[in-house]
């Protein structure tokens, strides 16, 4: 039963992405011809972003509902990773366009075209209400969610774009500065950038199973020690499934106690780690002060654990 607000909440978000994709992937049609007849990289420059959009929203609203598979025999984590690998396809997109971006706005600045100022300010104004009723609808959830963020980014990008092509449409009707359409695709292009860096890092970050930045490695190892029965700790992992789900492994030294005893520690380490650092799936082996001890952090390359001992309070 306690499923149900989980499946609820997924069931909503997947109704929003589908929406936003309905909407921008209508809105790509018109903007293209009005770029092709405005004669404006802006606008074309938006309109590739928001193709890009369209494949973003769809690879999310497919990894939404993938990641709501049970774990099988085949994928034992289940398909979690699904948000992660579709955010590192839309941050890697992202940097494609900014570079497809610069490669034209450079050979605008050498020739700069006429620009229909009135299409541009138009379907600019408009792109711009689409775009951003779309990334509303996306935000909701984005903060712990790197798939749902990276197409929320996407659409952000679009939403500064075309705000970006409304003011270089006014300005141009009033100037004839043909050459600020190609600044504004460039200045785009960074926004672009600066924003698909932040996603690609942190997809990196969590597909080579990097300790979460947000814990202290030394902190957490002092919280272990001090429980009650903790005698040392080694062959200690700790990463992440995805941006909201941790996981951490663990050798747990203790003295010579019974199996009770040994299920009092680990309830209590289980809370522990639960309540400080967020970390709900955890595998810890407790073992008695005497055992072979390995590594801190181990290095699962070497099986046959030839480094020296490095094992954190045992004596």
């Amino acid at each position: 039963m306690h499923n149900h607000p989980h499946n609820h909440t997924t069931n909503q978000t997947t109704k929003r992405l589908a929406l936003s994709l309905a909407l921008t992937a209508a809105f790509v049609v018109i903007e293209i011809t009005a770029g092709i007849f405005g004669n404006s990289l802006a606008l074309l420059t938006d309109a590739a972003h928001n193709f890009t959009d369209v494949i973003a929203l769809g690879l999310s609203w497919y990894a939404v509902r993938l990641a709501t598979q049970p774990a099988h025999a085949g994928k034992t984590f289940g398909y979690h990773r699904a948000g992660i690998l579709v955010a590192l396809v839309n941050s890697t997109t992202l940097v494609l366009i900014a570079l497809g971006i610069f490669y034209e706005a450079y050979h605008r600045f050498i020739t700069p075209p006429e620009v229909d100022s009135t299409i541009l300010i138009g379907v600019g104004a408009l792109a711009f209400l689409i775009n951003l009723v779309t990334a509303w609808m996306v935000k909701d959830g984005s903060e712990h969610d790197l798939n749902l963020r990276s197409a929320f980014l996407h659409l952000m990008g679009d939403v500064m774009s075309t705000l970006g092509a409304v003011v270089a449409g006014i300005i141009i009707a009033f100037t004839n500065w043909n050459w600020l359409d190609p600044l504004v695709s460039v200045l785009i292009g960074f926004f672009i950038l600066w924003n698909a860096w932040s996603i690609l890092r942190q997809s990196i970050h969590i597909l080579l199973e990097s300790t979460p930045e947000s814990i202290d490695m030394d902190s957490m190892i002092e919280s272990l020690l001090k429980t009650d029965g903790v005698r040392g700790v080694h062959d200690l992992h700790v990463w992440s499934i995805n941006e909201s789900l941790r996981a951490l492994s663990a050798h747990i030294v203790t003295d010579d106690i019974s199996v009770s005893e040994c299920a009092h520690i680990q309830q209590n380490l289980n809370e522990l780690l639960s309540r400080q650092y967020n970390i709900q799936h955890t595998t810890l082996q407790l073992e008695c002060a005497g055992c072979q001890h390995d590594l801190l952090f181990c290095d699962i390359s070497d099986i046959r654990h030839e480094h020296p001992t490095q094992i954190y309070g045992a004596e």
